[in-house]
């Protein structure tokens, strides 16, 4: 193709050239279609087309059906779902398609629907609100993930996010008049970082924020059209005498301004690009550029204008179009007369395939240029929609790439991968016409999750493949789609045809799509398919959720992790019958002991439960016992009946459970005591009035008794408890020596001969640091080695060292003489005894 063919078909604008190339020639699926008496929504990005007859045009009967149908086709006309429109809540105010492409409708009771790309309902409604539903939506304005909407009342609601629908009202504009214009700048480009209205009124423009309300551009309207530039800096405005102005959003400035012959508002105003702004009247589209004079298209039919990143897509009822500014490289090769050395390089291909030296003249021209024409003809490639030509520029680039060996070969495969991509989904049936700088700021990732949304999941697992992606997602998408799509076959047979694909994807979630077949209603092909699941964190919640617990503790208990052991734990105790619930976990060590740890901490009384049931009394009487010492920390606890209070009821329980297992006799004569003891020790603070005796042992209680005087309380403790008498001289002579009641504790020597011997009496005075009284005592001591020691402690040698020479102990001696080697005379007395005892080298 020459280049002049090429740029016939260019429009010049000032500098600039445009072109507007035809997509695809619409069919509409044989369905008639007329944009004019339809609401129309176009997702960016090559995405769907939906359409809702208009209920305010008029409807010929004959010609269709009186009923209102949701339709929603491709780019290139294809059909894709319908769904029959009959939403309450009054007429249709507006509807756009959301960056994850489902379809949003806003009815004028301020209910907001979504749809997905097969017309399927997605959720409830959303409301903007009891105000917005008594006002009525009088119009709105949306934008990549929100809507505007203004009431009859001229009040503003706002949903910011779709993903987060929470609506919310705008400061109150304070107008009487319906605006003439709204416009929306974005939450990405507004210095607050919230959502900004521009209402034309009057001769200015308020700007209309949820915290304020800014006047702006004075004199400057009425205003009639607006629209925001893609990238949010700049507004195209269309005024009442016709003259279209584009200036900052923050209107400082008139960045250029162009005359209209009509001052007519035009039906539709967009930006193409960042380079030209585009005016749409019926019959005439108007494309103006800051330089120059406008260029003119003229159609015979209604269009609708899809703005691009990189251009306006046309859509009419024949055809779909793509108005862009023509690229740089593009231009440097086709444009007319170009010798740019990608001109040179094209050209000289076209010389090479008709066997022309002029080639090699050609090459020779631009040798020390050649990478970079190399570069022209591969971007050039990457910008086109015509196979042939993209062909021919990379046959082109080809070509030069073999005289110029330093040109890296990575950017060539490069762009033939993306050209591969580009062109399957821009291919008829599929209908996504991706420009190149489309698809880089889509991503190969969201085209895919387009693509599956659109069940073409063949294509979009050969572009992962291709492009070295994970296709997981592709093929779980399909195996939940082939789930819902295929009711009629047997579980077996549909597991069979899942597998087969599945195990293409390593790794891949049989969970996630077992969760799906059992929202589906297929418990059984969900159990079939989670036994395929290799994570447990995965396998196991699932097979809860499809009842089948058993299997579930089986799995956690397999992992050996025991927060999944404790999940279906807890999911089998809340849904099941306590002793289904025991028999259960009985079987299993690793969930018994789990449940047992746990229950120990929180649930006494089901764990007690739980080791009745499986005939665990000495476990039960334990747990009485444990919960009987935490009543030890509440000083509540001892008042009350001696024999029904609650420790005392808690451990005589225990007893019970103690006494009927052999093993723990031990246990049962133990907590049998400490219940008498507890009663009894009740029974004294109750007579004495004094909270001192509950929790202190036997003896303590004794010696309590006998320094409060009560000499008859402390003789039945004895006698109740079986003290020996040996204790019981001890405890006694203690306790009447902390009263300091010598006279007393002289009589109870005398009572009669004290079964252990006086050593007691002795100790309690030289504790009390008597030494009056103890020496009534020590004389009475029966080993001479006890009164030698008596004697010592209170530092009476002489007597020490008579009563250590009477036992002639040559040890006792030695550490008598240490003890009190501090006095020179008791050295001397031990000397003199060592002599007489002949005691040689003992010491």
């Amino acid at each position: 193709m020459s280049s002049v063919s090429v740029a016939a078909e260019w429009e010049q604008l000032h500098d600039r050239f445009y072109r507007k190339p035809e997509l695809y020639s619409l069919q509409w699926g044989g369905a008639r279609m007329d944009l004019a008496r339809h609401r129309v929504a176009c997702a960016p990005f090559g995405g769907p087309v939906a359409a809702i007859r208009d209920d305010s045009k008029i409807v010929q009967l004959f010609a269709e059906s009186a009923r209102r149908k949701l339709l929603i086709f491709s780019s290139s006309g294809h059909p894709l779902a319908s769904a029959a429109w009959d939403r309450p809540g009054g007429r249709l105010v507006g509807m756009a398609w959301s960056d994850d492409l489902l379809l949003h409708c806003l009815v004028q009771d301020g209910s907001l629907y979504r749809y997905n790309i097969r017309a399927e309902l997605v959720g409830p409604p959303v409301s903007l609100g009891k105000e917005c539903f008594e006002q009525g939506v009088a119009e709105c304005v949306f934008w990549g993930n929100g809507v505007v909407a203004i009431t009859e009342s001229n009040q503003i609601f706002c949903v910011p996010d779709f993903k987060n629908p929470r609506p919310c009202k705008l400061a109150d504009p304070g107008i009487d008049e319906f605006p003439l214009c709204v416009a929306v700048i974005e939450p990405q480009y507004t210095m607050s970082g919230a959502v900004e209205v521009l209402l034309g009124v009057g001769d200015y423009v308020l700007a209309v924020e949820e915290d304020g309300v800014q006047q702006l551009g004075v004199g400057i309207g009425p205003l009639q059209r607006m629209a925001v530039s893609q990238n949010g800096k700049y507004l195209a405005t269309f005024t009442h005498d016709g003259r279209l102005l584009v200036i900052p959003t923050d209107f400082s400035r008139i960045i250029f301004e162009y005359t209209c012959e009509s001052a007519l508002p035009p039906e539709q105003i967009a930006w193409c690009g960042l380079d030209s702004v585009l005016l749409y009247w019926d019959e005439m589209l108007l494309m103006v550029g800051p330089h120059g004079e406008p260029v003119c298209y003229y159609y015979d039919e209604p269009i609708k204008l899809i703005p691009e990143c990189d251009g306006v897509r046309i859509l009419s009822n024949s055809s779909m179009e793509f108005l862009q500014r023509v690229p740089d490289s593009t231009v440097s090769i086709f444009g007319i007369g170009s010798m740019s050395p990608a001109a040179l390089l094209y050209d000289a291909l076209d010389h090479f395939d008709k066997r022309s030296a002029k080639a090699d003249e050609n090459l020779r021209l631009i040798h020390s240029s050649l990478p970079e024409a190399i570069e022209a003809c591969i971007d050039a490639a990457g910008h086109e929609f015509d196979i042939s030509r993209q062909r021919t520029l990379l046959r082109a680039a080809s070509y030069g790439r073999a005289f110029c060996s330093q040109f890296p070969r990575e950017r060539f495969q490069e762009m033939c991968k993306v050209l591969r991509v580009l062109n399957a989904v821009r291919n008829h049936e599929i209908g996504t016409p991706l420009s190149i700088q489309q698809y880089k700021m889509l991503t190969a990732p969201v085209l895919i999750g387009r693509l599956i949304n659109a069940n073409q999941h063949l294509l979009a697992l050969r572009i992962s493949e291709y492009l070295k992606l994970n296709p997981e997602v592709v093929i779980m998408h399909w195996a939940c789609e082939k789930i819902t799509a295929s009711p009629a076959i047997p579980d077996a047979v549909l597991l069979e045809q899942l597998l087969d694909k599945l195990k293409l994807c390593k790794g891949i979630s049989y969970a996630a799509i077992a969760a799906h077949a059992d929202n589906s209603g297929r418990r059984k092909l969900a159990a079939m398919l989670v036994d395929h699941e290799l994570q447990p964190s995965k396998q196991v919640p699932l097979l809860l959720s499809i009842g089948e617990e058993d299997t579930a503790l089986v799995k956690a208990t397999e992992s050996g992790d025991t927060d999944l052991v404790y999940l279906v734990l807890f999911h089998i105790w809340q849904t099941k019958p306590a002793l289904d619930f025991f028999g259960t976990i009985n079987a299993r060590p690793l969930a018994r002991d789990l449940f047992v740890t746990y229950a120990r901490s929180y649930k006494h009384e089901f764990l007690k439960d739980f080791f009745l049931s499986t005939g665990r009394l000495q476990d039960v009487a334990f747990l009485l016992l444990k919960e009987s010492w935490e009543f030890e920390k509440n000083p509540m606890a001892s008042r009350g009946s001696p024999l029904h209070g609650p420790r005392i009821r808690l451990i005589e329980q225990a007893q019970k459970l103690f006494s009927e297992t052999k093993e723990h006799n031990f246990e049962a004569r133990a907590a049998e005591e400490q219940a008498k003891l507890l009663r009894l020790q009740h029974e004294l603070e109750v007579s004495t009035k004094q909270a001192i005796f509950m929790d202190s042992s036997i003896s303590d209680t004794i010696r309590t008794c006998i320094v409060l005087g009560n000499h008859r309380a402390a003789m039945k403790v004895k006698t109740e408890f079986k003290v020996s008498e040996k204790r019981w001289y001890w405890l006694k002579a203690f306790a009447l020596a902390t009263v300091r009641d010598w006279e007393g504790l002289e009589k109870f020597s005398k009572e009669k001969r004290p079964p252990g011997g006086y050593k007691p009496f002795v100790e309690a005075c030289i504790e009390a640091d008597e030494k009056a009284e103890a020496l009534k005592y020590i004389p009475k001591l029966a080993e001479p080695r006890e009164r030698s020691e008596a004697y010592a402690r209170i530092g009476m040698a002489k007597e020490a060292a008579d009563a250590a020479s009477q036992d002639k102990d040559s040890e006792l001696f030695g550490r008598l003489k240490q003890t009190l080697a501090q006095n020179t005379a008791t050295s001397s007395i031990f000397d003199t005894l060592r002599d007489r005892l002949s005691f040689q080298g003992v010491y």
